[in-house]
């Protein structure tokens, strides 16, 4: 069981870490939001999606493509609408305390959780369910590559907040979830 742990792991850490909106989506959010809350939703939301994956199978990789891509875009879109709403705060060292550390928790959540089904994580994870029949552990090694690599994205958001000014990450989130929405339009994956 430890060698599927290890090669179900690697494979989904691998595939989902190469050329994933996951980890820019994360990023960004993470300029702008306490990393603690941040991480909870969207350790939440990896843990639901590869429940599903597990649970599902193979119906995961037979959803429409454009539903896929609609969901996708629908998300990054709405993130974009809520970046350029909000109004900017100025230039600050830390980032500014939120009212409720659920708030940050469910927007974490929701911005991962509602893109990027039916990715090659979650297609890997449901075909080595079904192979293993192990669904556990297969369901607790997917999980955990995917917070390890929601880790490195929240470090690369805080870093940059660090550096750049809050005026400069706001434009540049935004810019961003529009590009990746667009993207998700076009069903082309980076």
């Amino acid at each position: 069981m430890l060698s599927l742990f290890v090669a179900v792991y690697g494979m989904v850490f691998l595939t989902e870490l190469i050329g994933d909106k996951t980890f820019l989506t994360i990023s960004a959010l993470a300029t702008r939001s306490r990393p603690g809350p941040l991480l909870g939703g969207v350790t939440a939301a990896f843990m639901l999606k590869m429940l599903a994956a597990v649970l599902l199978g193979r119906v995961i990789a037979a959803l429409p493509g454009g539903l896929v891509a609609g969901l996708s875009a629908a998300t990054f879109f709405a993130i974009a609408v809520a970046i350029w709403r909000k109004q900017p705060e100025g230039e600050r060292q830390e980032p500014a305390p939120v009212r409720h550390w659920s708030g940050t928790a469910f927007a974490g959540f929701v911005a991962i959780f509602c893109s990027e089904w039916g990715d090659v994580g979650q297609i890997t994870a449901a075909t080595l369910a079904a192979r293993s029949h192990a669904g556990f552990i297969v369901w607790l090694a997917a999980t955990l590559a995917l917070v390890t690599k929601a880790v490195l994205a929240l470090t690369v958001g805080v870093g940059l907040r660090r550096w750049l000014p809050a005026p400069v990450l706001r434009v540049g989130a935004l810019c961003l979830c529009v590009v990746m929405g667009a993207l998700s339009v076009l069903r082309i994956d980076l």
